[in-house]
């Protein structure tokens, strides 16, 4: 039976250092690794036991980091700007990719991650292809609704321990990092689009039909959009979590595009 190492690195970037772990399978083909963006919410820990499946079922390395901000990674004394999905990009990642020694790699975003990969792709030949989950890729009416029903949500007595769980004391931080970015006016008008166009690496585009942030437009924006060969894939009875609701779909159209 094939295992899985797990190797854990704190990464120096600006502003502090970031929390990151690496799952190499048994038998690696040593292809490029796979590295994950996590959502609005997520964390390293909130991936859950889907790295270690992605590494033994792509045969590759799969690399996951806390954003400054969120799990194990280092607090952050102000909200992002509106043009945090950018700074991501521009700014951290680069960062690293260096500090990890990373050549060659394959993206894979969640929410506003897949948001965030679309932007580095834009910017780093060395990004092989993108797979995005369930990403946004403008601000929708659907995308407002949900956010302002999940903080409604978080404001009843104990629901924000569910996030203290995996942030600890940066649990409202992170909260507000959300709704208080994507729910500004300053934001309404935000898309993917001038980044879609220069990405010239493969992209897939999963999505939910019950996705309770984004209708169907997200994935048909984002392959009508892209400067390279790209796929939409809309998943039948499936949500906002895609790889939780429906590993094993997941990982197949992740499989057949990654071969």
């Amino acid at each position: 039976m094939s295992s899985t190492s797990i190797e854990q690195f704190s990464i120096d970037v600006p502003g502090g250092q970031v929390f990151a772990k690496k799952w190499t399978p048994e038998t690696d083909s040593g292809k490029p690794p796979l590295i994950l963006l996590h959502d609005s919410l997520g964390s390293v820990g909130l991936w859950r036991d889907f790295p270690a499946l992605l590494a033994k079922t792509l045969a590759r390395c799969v690399i996951a980091y806390d954003r400054l901000g969120y799990g194990h990674s280092a607090a952050r004394d102000t909200l992002p700007s509106v043009r945090f999905i950018d700074e991501e990009a521009s700014v951290y990642f680069p960062v690293l990719k260096h500090q990890l020694g990373i050549e060659q790699y394959v993206l894979l975003g969640h929410s506003v991650g897949g948001g965030m990969a679309i932007h580095i792709a834009a910017e780093d030949p060395d990004c092989q292809a993108v797979v995005t989950v369930a990403a946004q890729a403008f601000v929708e009416h659907l995308t407002r609704q949900g956010i302002e029903d999940a903080r409604q949500m978080f404001a009843q007595p104990g629901q924000l321990d569910r996030l203290k769980k995996w942030h600890g004391d940066k649990a409202c931080w992170v909260l507000r990092a959300w709704t208080d970015i994507w729910l500004s006016p300053e934001f309404a008008q935000w898309s993917l689009e001038p980044a879609l166009r220069k990405v010239q690496c493969p992209v897939l585009a999963l999505h939910g039909d019950g996705d309770e942030y984004g209708s169907a437009a997200f994935p048909e924006f984002i392959a009508e959009h892209a400067g390279g060969p790209a796929t939409a894939v809309l998943l039948d009875n499936c949500g906002h979590m895609p790889h939780r609701e429906q590993p094993e779909e997941v990982l197949a159209a992740l499989k057949g595009f990654l071969d």
